[in-house]
């Protein structure tokens, strides 16, 4: 009952509508008599001053739909939402009730308006939309209402990544929920997650799991790419009277384009950075019984010293716990790069490992020196397929697979206009205005 109340709430529904009417004032001028002290005759003839009729109604015409009229219990996280009628210019204004301005903009439809964070709770706001047509008059409608008291029940929303990080031209956005959002409040959370990139490239978002959603782009990132990506989850209804904390906000930058490629028929790993090929180093992979996985992996995590234990999984005849240097994961699991000077005799011609990419301790820490968190890796030839899921397989999906995993249908950018110049009198404002 309480999921059926918070799709309510959030959509403006189960509580009384007021209907409202924006009426213009009509001026009507006075016709004043006035005695000419001077006249050519004819008394009769009327005076230069004549009465005026009602200024005509303005051409546009706007209407919020929600928040309803002097709807309560408004979610923080509310936008306006509003449609116009005849307009070529709209803009947006909201105030709390101590008449300060919420910084906002307009949504990419055009059709709604969002603050700049959260609203604070049990407060009350007035929205004003006013839409001005051809005519130059403006038409004005408003809208008043009171956020909730805050609830009890929060669910909080972290990122993988921090702000200021440097990551690999394959690293996934990574965006986490410290509860399951049911399927059908997903795309609500979605619409307020959006990525900027400087410079612009075409991504989605990728719901992983119910806790778990992602964004890469449909390429890798374009080399010293900025990243900022936000999720205005303060306030939002999340399902079963959950709401999200906080909003979120994280920019991070794109390092070199590094990236590896393993061939097992050649026993080489190729390493390119910005397109130019800068190292060929010779690997060994995993053996028959226990292959390497072919597909495109990123690197996860980097150790520049660890252990590998492998007793619990593999038991006490076949496993073993081996000290490593330069490991770099690629799989949960457990395939990594890694030095293994044991192997150097085999690298390049044979595969003797449980799984990894073996190299020797030279290229190991050259490689451990020159990678990041997110540069991907592509094996290629080997018995075994990369399973989705066995790590951040983001890439080793086609993007028609990675686009079905959005909440919301994909919409393709649109394409410039190059022979088309704007008019800026037919430019809708972005932002609240006085």
């Amino acid at each position: 009952m309480r999921a059926d109340q918070d799709k309510l709430i959030r959509r403006g529904v189960g509580r009384p509508a007021r209907r409202r009417r924006l009426f213009v004032a009509g001026v009507v001028a006075v016709a004043l008599a006035f005695t000419s002290g001077c006249t050519s005759g004819g008394g009769d003839k009327p005076s230069s001053w004549q009465g005026g009729g009602e200024s005509p109604a303005p051409k546009a015409a706007a209407t919020i739909s929600e928040p309803q009229a002097d709807a309560k219990d408004v979610p923080a996280s509310t936008g306006i939402t509003f449609t116009t009628k005849d307009a070529v210019e709209t803009t947006v204004e909201l105030k709390d009730s101590a008449g300060k301005t919420v910084e906002g903009k307009l949504a990419a439809d055009g059709k709604s308006w969002l603050p700049a964070g959260a609203l604070s709770y049990g407060e009350t706001y007035t929205a004003t939309v006013t839409a001005t047509g051809d005519d130059g008059r403006p038409a004005t409608t408003t809208s008043t209402f009171t956020t909730m008291a805050k609830p009890a029940n929060q669910i909080r929303v972290s990122s993988f990544l921090g702000d200021g990080q440097t990551v690999g031209v394959g690293m996934p956005l990574i965006v986490k929920f410290s509860r399951a959002i049911p399927e059908d409040y997903r795309d609500d959370v979605q619409r307020r997650m959006s990525v900027t990139s400087t410079p612009a490239q075409e991504g989605i978002w990728h719901w992983v799991s119910p806790t778990e959603v992602r964004y890469r782009p449909k390429e890798f990132w374009k080399a010293n790419s900025k990243i900022s990506y936000r999720v205005q989850a303060g306030g939002l209804p999340m399902g079963n009277g959950w709401y999200g904390r906080a909003d979120l906000t994280v920019d991070i930058n794109i390092g070199p384009s590094l990236i590896m490629t393993v061939d097992n028929k050649t026993k080489r790993m190729t390493v390119t950075r910005d397109g130019s090929v800068i190292k060929t180093i010779p690997v060994s992979l995993g053996k028959k019984s226990t292959p390497s996985s072919s597909g495109t992996m990123v690197v996860i995590e980097k150790l520049r010293k660890t252990v590998f234990d492998t007793f619990e999984e593999l038991g006490p005849e076949d496993g073993y716990r081996t000290k490593i240097d330069y490991a770099q994961r690629l799989t949960w699991g457990g395939e990594f790069i890694h030095a293994a000077p044991w192997s150097e005799g085999q690298q390049g011609s044979v595969n003797v490992s449980h799984g990894c990419v073996n190299v020797s301790m030279a290229n190991g820490a050259w490689l451990f020196t020159n990678t990041r968190i997110g540069d991907p890796i592509t094996v290629k030839g080997t018995e075994r397929k990369l399973q989705n899921g066995n790590g951040w397989t983001d890439w080793n999906m086609s993007w028609d697979d990675y686009v079905k995993g959005s909440a919301l249908p994909y919409e393709p950018p649109a394409e410039p206009d190059t022979d088309a110049t704007p008019d800026p009198d037919l430019t809708p404002s972005t932002g609240p205005t006085a």
